[in-house]
C-alpha cells in the first residue's frame, strides 16, 4: 500500500488559534466538502511561514466562515495570518493510484477559494506514469463557465454575502450568465 494525497487546502490562512481548546483544526465545512476532507479525518499541516509540521484531526466550523483555527497544542505552531498547507491522505495499492483524482483548493488572502485543481496520474503506453495538474475551474470573477436559467439576483446576493465587491460580482455575472 502507498500513502498518497487525497485532498489539499493549499495556502489557507490561519484565522484564529485557541490554545485552550481540546485540540484539532477547525475548518469551514464548505471548504472541506469541496476538497473531499471529512470531519474527524486526520490531516497533515505544514506552516509555510515558519516550517512547522504537525498532524491533527478536522472539526467543522460555521459554513461560509472561511475559518482555519488551530486548537490545543497546534495553536503554539501557528499565528493568525500564517499560510498553511492542509493535506489529507489515503492508502492505496499502487495499481489504483491512476484511478484517483485528488482535489486541491488554493486560496486568496481572505480564504476565498481561488482555484480548484486536480492531480492526474496517467498510465503511459510504455508502462511509465505521467502527472498533470488540471485546473477544474476558477471561482473568481473571471471564471470560464456560462450558465442559463439562473436566478441572477440570488447569485449576486450570495456573492456579496461572501465578501465579493460590487465590481467582482458584476464582472462574474457578465462572464457567466446570459443577461
Amino acid at each position: 500500500m502507498l500513502k498518497v494525497i487525497k485532498a489539499k487546502l493549499h495556502g489557507i490562512r490561519v484565522t484564529n488559534a485557541d490554545l485552550n481548546y481540546h485540540g484539532s483544526i477547525t475548518l469551514d465545512p464548505e471548504h472541506c466538502a469541496r476538497a473531499g476532507v471529512m470531519p474527524l479525518e486526520f490531516v497533515d499541516i505544514w506552516n509555510k511561514n515558519n516550517g512547522a509540521r504537525l498532524s491533527t484531526y478536522v472539526i467543522l466550523g460555521e459554513p461560509g466562515s472561511r475559518c482555519c483555527v488551530l486548537n490545543g497544542a497546534a495553536a503554539r505552531l501557528c499565528q493568525v495570518g500564517d499560510e498553511l498547507i492542509v493535506a489529507a491522505s489515503q492508502y492505496l495499492p499502487p495499481a489504483q493510484v491512476p484511478d484517483q483524482r485528488p482535489r486541491i483548493l488554493t486560496f486568496l488572502p481572505d480564504n476565498r477559494i481561488d482555484q480548484v485543481l486536480a492531480y492526474e496520474v496517467t498510465r503511459k503506453s510504455d508502462g511509465t506514469m505521467g502527472f498533470a495538474i488540471v485546473d477544474e475551474h476558477t471561482h473568481g470573477p473571471d471564471g470560464c463557465h456560462t450558465y442559463t436559467n439562473v436566478d441572477v439576483t440570488s447569485v449576486r446576493n450570495d456573492l456579496l454575502g461572501k465578501g465579493w465587491s460590487e465590481d467582482e460580482v458584476e464582472r462574474f455575472c457578465q462572464n457567466h450568465f446570459s443577461l
